[in-house]
């Protein structure tokens, strides 16, 4: 069982998921999980581990402390730290209806769609089509600028 996590109150709320590094908290997280949050009443949001991020560096900022900053954002009701082994694992306990993509998550839709079918979730997937656009809006843009200004 998810650590303070609630049932759901019947079936009258629409629950959004939304997954994601959140490695230093720009403007460009914030968009993308307001705009998870309009697609339903509740959005959960899974954390990557560390030890998960294989498909850019390493998170610079621990996992428990991005898991903290994730929780603290007015859109978000609810963030937990993703399984170590089964990315799908945390979806069986928080059973959402949607599942939202930032426009630059190397998920398949459709791909992932007949997964969760597989796996007993019927979970719809929506991709947010646009991000933030701002001098600071992207995570490795910012260490640019930080190794630009600092290094």
């Amino acid at each position: 069982m998810l650590a303070g996590y609630y049932p759901r109150p019947g079936d009258l709320l629409t629950r959004v998921l939304a997954t994601g590094t959140f490695d230093i908290l720009h403007p460009g997280h914030v968009y993308f999980l307001t705009q998870a949050k309009a697609l339903g009443d509740e959005l959960f949001v899974i954390v990557a581990r560390d030890s998960n991020v294989t498909h850019k560096p390493k998170p610079i900022i621990p996992e428990e402390q991005r898991l903290e900053m994730v929780n603290a954002l007015g859109a978000v009701d609810k963030a937990i730290l993703g399984s170590e082994k089964d990315m799908f694992e945390p979806l069986k306990e928080i059973r959402p209806d949607i599942i939202a993509l930032g426009y630059d998550q190397r998920y398949d839709a459709e791909i992932l769609e007949k997964e969760l079918i597989k796996r007993g979730l019927h979970a719809k997937v929506r991709r947010i089509p646009l991000s933030k656009e701002c001098p600071l809006c992207s995570t490795g843009t910012i260490i640019k600028e930080v190794l630009k200004r600092y290094g």
